[in-house]
């Protein structure tokens, strides 16, 4: 069994649901506290043993290239006031993470497409899949917790937690059965299913670790959801064919493509920000006082 070594982050999509920020910012690069949301992301991969990353952007997405390049002019600036320097190497570390590569998605055709875009770069490995929406907190790496389960089972997994029945309209409806403790084997999935038509209230929330046969599936993949080839649907194909591993996370998911998910990370982020976490708490007490 190969090791699974390389991540595909997408972050190409055009964040319409958290307008007008993302007309000229990509929800990617949202704040949480002091670091943009795909670097929790990229650490998470880092700390899950992945060494080479493949972030698949578009147009207007330049910056995310440019968070993760040295700075010279800002590093130098640093270098001068000694005071600095825990700053200064946490910049210079930022380019050091991992060997990260960028490929543009040339036309927006869902997620399917865009993982399809990755196919030159993965081979003939499993990959490990963090969406870009998605920053998920916890001290054991939820993309390390799916690369245990495929290493164990010899599958596909996938990322799961049981949602509500609205949620599981915008997400996905798989069928699973318990295999031990938070592992359940997956036989079949749907993506934004309709009223009735769920599986069970387990959706994917932003993880997957895949085998590489997923790209002779998704070249045979129609258009699904919205008139675009949608992953989940690649991933149901999968599921009955051979069966997948759907492991019910430890962790907190942030949505980051939602406005309530954005201010829910920052919030919970900065309230055990070693700096500033006190203070925040003191200070929203007082808030909530005056509401």
């Amino acid at each position: 069994m190969k090791k699974v070594r390389k991540a595909v982050i997408p972050a190409a999509g055009l964040g319409t649901r958290v307008l007008p920020a993302t007309k000229s910012m990509p929800k990617e690069m949202y704040p949480i506290v002091d670091k943009p949301s795909i670097q929790y992301i990229v650490e998470e991969a880092v700390a899950s043993g992945i060494e080479d990353i493949l972030i698949i952007t578009n147009r207007g997405k330049g910056i995310i290239e440019d968070h993760f390049d040295r700075f010279p002019e800002l590093e130098d600036r640093l270098a001068l006031s000694p005071d600095r320097k825990d700053v200064l190497d946490e910049v210079v570390n930022i380019s050091k993470l991992a060997n990260i590569y960028f490929l543009r998605q040339k036309e927006t055709r869902g997620l399917g497409h865009a993982i399809n875009c990755a196919r030159g770069f993965v081979g003939d490995e499993p990959f490990a899949v963090l969406y870009g929406d998605d920053v998920i907190m916890g001290d054991d790496p939820t993309c390390g917790q799916l690369i245990r389960a495929y290493e164990q089972f010899g599958k596909s997994a996938v990322g799961v937690k049981e949602v509500s029945l609205e949620d599981i309209r915008k997400y996905s409806s798989l069928k699973v059965d318990l295999l031990k403790d938070n592992y359940y084997s997956c036989t079949d999935m749907i993506e934004k299913p309709a009223p009735g038509k769920e599986f069970s209230q387990f959706s994917i929330l932003g993880r997957c670790v895949l085998t590489p046969d997923i790209f002779d599936i998704l070249d045979n993949t129609p258009p699904g959801a919205g008139n675009e080839i949608q992953l989940t649907d690649a991933m149901a194909t999968m599921a009955r064919q051979d069966g997948m591993v759907a492991v019910d996370f430890f962790g907190t998911r942030y949505d980051m493509g939602n406005k309530l998910g954005v201010m829910q990370a920052s919030v919970e982020t900065a309230l055990k920000h070693p700096e500033i976490g006190n203070d925040f708490k003191n200070y929203l007490m007082k808030l909530i006082k005056t509401l």
